[in-house]
């Protein structure tokens, strides 16, 4: 009895390769050029100009108001944030962007990644950005019912 048990269990322990009628792990059409596949992104966006806007000596609240809240801080080593960034447009292979920064004492000293900050950059950006406002000058848009009552001789008080 003990011999049958032993060799059921043995033929049907663990296999390895897989099984004739298990279903494809993705569709063949998957791969081909005219089918759509959209952009998937994950993680933080961050460009140049907000790296520029970095400095070393900045706190961790200074840093997170620039960046944002980082999408990996480690417990075992809080003086480290990183920020990554992926995106998959399409058929079109995964561009990954990651960012480290190093706090000591909550200031940060060190910048890894794909960037380095560039504070002249940043002081050009912003004299470059000139935002001029043209405020149009008061016309009658009041609505229609307005016009009709004030026409009328009652008028509205706004």
């Amino acid at each position: 009895m003990t011999l049958i048990l032993a060799a059921a269990l043995a033929s049907t322990g663990c296999a390895r390769g897989k099984k004739p009628n298990a279903p494809p792990s993705g569709s063949m059409l998957s791969n081909l050029p005219f089918v759509y596949k959209m952009t998937v992104q994950q993680g933080n966006v961050i460009t140049e100009r907000m790296v520029n806007q970095i400095q070393l000596g900045m706190n961790r609240e200074q840093v997170r108001f620039v960046l944002g809240t980082p999408l990996l801080s480690d417990m075992f080593h809080t003086d480290r944030w990183d920020y990554i960034y992926t995106i998959r447009r399409g058929h079109a292979p995964m561009e990954t962007k990651r960012l480290t920064l190093w706090f000591e004492d909550d200031q940060l000293v060190s910048v890894e990644g794909f960037a380095r900050p560039n504070p002249t950059e940043a002081l050009a950006a912003l004299e470059d950005e000139t935002v001029i406002v043209e405020v149009p000058d008061w016309q009658d848009d009041r609505g229609i019912i307005n016009r009709t009552l004030n026409a009328v001789g009652l008028e509205t008080a706004d």
